[in-house]
């Protein structure tokens, strides 16, 4: 699957398309679900760089928040509910090349939750990392406390599902895909930029859409 998934970053939205046609129709015959990480159809297409998807009730999810922080602290579902909510339809692009246009997300700006942990003057980045315990993601602090990036908890007006990565995830609007982590568990600020999952693998640490991984020029 990740070989797969490295094929339709290499050559784009034709054979990306061609590939999910062809999981699909595996999928009726496939009694493992191995073929149901990425369904074919259109709109979005659902990764997973883990053959399980967390499976996390709201009243039951919980996300650390520490690092060079003033406050190290966990997050109900509650808790982000509590803090001000921000809506905004956005794009969602990924890196092979599809595209679901005017996306609905709401949910917590990440510069409000980090206002109350308070980072440190030496924090400069963020590290996130999924609870499937395998994906991580980066940020800048300046990155991360745009009003285009935000925990987010609901999509198009309804709780955000588990193959979506409810019931919290990462939404940062204008980059690509991989960089808005599914099932949100962690988030330390640290004091460099460390590379996230694909990032090590040789996808650019900054994902801006039409300005990075040479795959579109039609910004978000």
């Amino acid at each position: 699957m990740l070989g797969l998934g490295a094929v339709g970053v290499a050559v784009g939205a034709p054979l990306q398309d061609r590939v999910s046609r062809t999981l699909a129709g595996l999928q009726s015959a496939d009694p493992t679900g191995l073929s149901g990480l990425v369904p074919g159809a259109g709109g979005f297409r659902y990764y997973s760089v883990t053959s399980t998807r967390p499976a996390v009730h709201p009243d039951d999810y919980r996300l650390e928040v520490g690092g060079l922080v003033k406050t190290p602290t966990t997050f109900s579902f509650a808790d982000l509910s509590a803090l001000p909510q921000t809506s905004l339809v956005r794009d969602f692009q990924c890196v092979t090349g599809w595209r679901v246009p005017d996306v609905r997300w709401s949910g917590v700006l990440l510069r409000d939750l980090l206002a109350v942990v308070g980072a440190a003057p030496r924090g400069s980045a963020l590290r996130l990392t999924s609870l499937d315990g395998t994906y991580a993601e980066s940020l800048t602090l300046e990155q991360a406390t745009r009003d285009d990036v935000m925990v987010a908890t609901r999509l198009d007006d309804a709780p955000i599902s588990r193959d979506h990565g409810g019931p919290a995830r990462l939404l940062v609007a204008p980059m690509y895909g991989y960089k808005s982590l599914k099932w949100l568990g962690g988030l330390e600020v640290v004091d460099r930029v460390i590379p996230g999952y694909w990032e090590e693998l040789g996808y650019d640490v900054d994902a801006w859409v039409g300005r990075s991984n040479g795959r579109d020029d039609e910004p978000v």
